[in-house]
């Protein structure tokens, strides 16, 4: 099989479509699944730029039988080429590990076979296979960091060319950052039902109802010393059906960052990457510390850690532990 000009790739969540390269046999791994499915559908453009008739052929590994991935690559009766997709490696049948690693060394070019390995072990002689071959390989990492949502919130808006401001890209991802296909899902929606810049109000009018929402403006209105505020606002979220658990966990979020960005202060800071955080969170957390000593924190960060195992089991009243880790770091700061 001729050696392709990129081996591996590790493309960000912004850039996935970019890095994909046509191949005999291209590697889609890792568990981010909308990122690996929007890799396969870059290989599916780039065959059709090749060949518009190309056709497409599905295997399913958890029930894939001997010899079906010959059968599938063979040259059609018309001599159209071929994109074969192998979903669900990481499910392979010991029949797949064995005829991918036959095929990889006698990959006919006419065709690619695109295997798709959600992570994990199994299959590891055929992933193991396809590596030494040289074949290219997209990682699709899961994406859990937020400054890493941020870009693709950002990347998202940019290639729609349409424009989202910081605050925007911040209520976006605080509202719907659990999902990333959700978050997708939204940034289509904004792009095809607005006009103009998206800002934080924006976002607001079309989700910030979320729970994930109401979580962080109940964090911000605690951290901010404006306890009245806070419960009023974690009152409504619980009478509207929303759970204690994300709640404390929007909390708790909202203090890891403070102490995180509070801890370099004095030592010659550190970059966001470096803390995991966007930009404007590290800006927003230096904002938010004022205020705040390390004493103070240290006894919010306490109060909501006991909040934390009482709404998952260890006491006998949620709805009681979250307000009180909300008063208690109201009434931290300052302190």
């Amino acid at each position: 099989m001729p050696a392709p000009s990129r081996s591996s790739a590790r493309p960000s969540a912004a850039t996935v479509g970019d890095d994909v390269r046509l191949a005999p046999v291209v590697l889609v791994q890792g568990p981010e699944s909308l990122l690996a499915e929007r890799a396969v559908d870059a290989v599916l453009d780039l065959a059709r730029e090749r060949d518009p008739e190309v056709e497409k052929v599905e295997l399913e590994a958890a029930t894939y039988q001997p010899g079906m991935l010959t059968v599938a690559a063979s040259p059609s009766l018309f001599g159209e080429a071929k994109v074969v997709v192998v979903r669900g490696a990481e499910g392979a049948t010991d029949a797949l590990v064995t005829d991918v690693v036959a095929y990889v060394p006698v990959a006919d070019p006419a065709t690619t076979v695109v295997v798709v390995h959600g992570g994990g072990v199994r299959g590891k002689r055929m992933l193991d296979a396809i590596r030494a071959s040289g074949a290219p390989v997209v990682v699709v990492e899961a994406i859990k960091k937020d400054a890493d949502k941020a870009a693709f919130v950002t990347a998202e808006f940019r290639r729609a060319r349409r424009r989202i401001d910081g605050t925007g890209v911040r209520a976006l991802v605080e509202a719907l950052g659990n999902d990333l296909r959700e978050l997708a899902a939204a940034c289509a929606q904004l792009v095809t039902d607005t006009d103009g810049t998206v800002t934080e109000q924006v976002v607001d009018r079309y989700y910030g109802g979320r729970v994930e929402a109401t979580g962080f403006r109940v964090a911000d209105a605690a951290v901010a010393g404006n306890a009245g505020e806070a419960v009023a606002l974690l009152r409504h979220a619980l009478a509207t059906g929303a759970d204690p658990v994300p709640l404390v966990a929007a909390l708790a979020m909202k203090l890891r960052a403070l102490a995180k960005v509070g801890a370099m202060r004095g030592r010659g800071g550190a970059s966001a990457k470096d803390l995991g955080m966007a930009p404007w969170q590290v800006d927003r957390a230096k904002r938010e510390l004022t205020g705040w000593s390390p004493e103070g924190l240290a006894t919010a960060i306490s109060a909501v850690a006991q909040a934390d195992a009482e709404v998952k089991g260890a006491g006998r009243d949620p709805v009681f532990a979250v307000e009180r880790a909300v008063l208690t770091i109201a009434g931290s700061r300052g302190r």
